[in-house]
Formats: structure tokens, sequence, C-alpha cells
């Protein structure tokens, strides 16, 4: 099962070790094939070198315990996702053709779809 995780449970997982995206992250890496995209690694590290310099270091560490395949998040078209800032990830999502997205932001969570299913870090981990 292919499975993209969104940029803020990467930058969940990142702040708090022990938390839901945490488990759902290492879970998809561990059990499933994660896809992360170019778009989400540059955007983790820009919000973490704004708001979290002190774990920068981090990021690289985080990135290292994961296997991931990495793959282009293209920023057109942006008509499926109403915040086109998360056009991107979904673009890849497509393009990869994920199973499912694990996603805590309400763009992903209110889209009417069905392939790629769009699950938060907790329904995630209910459903494995």
């Amino acid at each position: 099962m292919k499975i993209l995780a969104d940029t803020n449970v990467l930058i969940s997982a990142l702040l708090y070790p022990k938390s839901k995206p945490s488990l759902a992250l290492l879970h998809a890496a561990r059990y499933h094939e994660l896809i992360l995209s170019d778009f989400n690694i540059a955007e983790l590290r820009d919000i973490v070198n704004k708001k979290f310099p002190e774990k920068q270091a981090d990021v690289d560490v985080l990135l290292a315990e994961l296997a991931f395949e990495m793959v282009p998040a293209p920023k057109s078209p942006h008509k499926l996702i109403a915040d086109p800032k998360d056009a991107p990830i979904l673009n890849a999502a497509i393009i990869a053709d994920v199973d499912i997205i694990i996603s805590g932001d309400k763009h992903f969570l209110n889209l009417p779809m069905t392939h790629p299913k769009i699950l938060t870090p907790a329904q995630y981990l209910d459903e494995i």
C-alpha cells in the first residue's frame, strides 16, 4: 500500500516523537510504501527553519530514519483543493497513485475523494 504523509504530519512527528502523527508516520514507513514529495521536504525544512530553528538537525535525523520514495510535486493544477499551497502535495499523491494520504489539514480532510483515501493520523492508526 502506498501512503503519502502531509507536511503537518512530518512536523508533528518531529516535534512530538510519541504522538499519533509520529506513530502513524513510522508505521507507514515500516509496513507500507511511504511516499514523500520534494515539496513536502522543502516545506518541512522551511517551516522548521522559520519556527523551530533549534530542530534543524533533527529534520535530517527524521528523514534518515524513514524509508520513503521521493516523488515530484507539480504546483499545477490546483483546482481540486481549496488551498493552493496544498495542491503540490495532492498532485504528488495523484501522480504516485497513493492509496492513503495521512493529514490533519482540513483542506485535505474535506475533499470529496475516495482515492486516495484521506485519513487523520488517528484514523490511520485505528484502521491498522
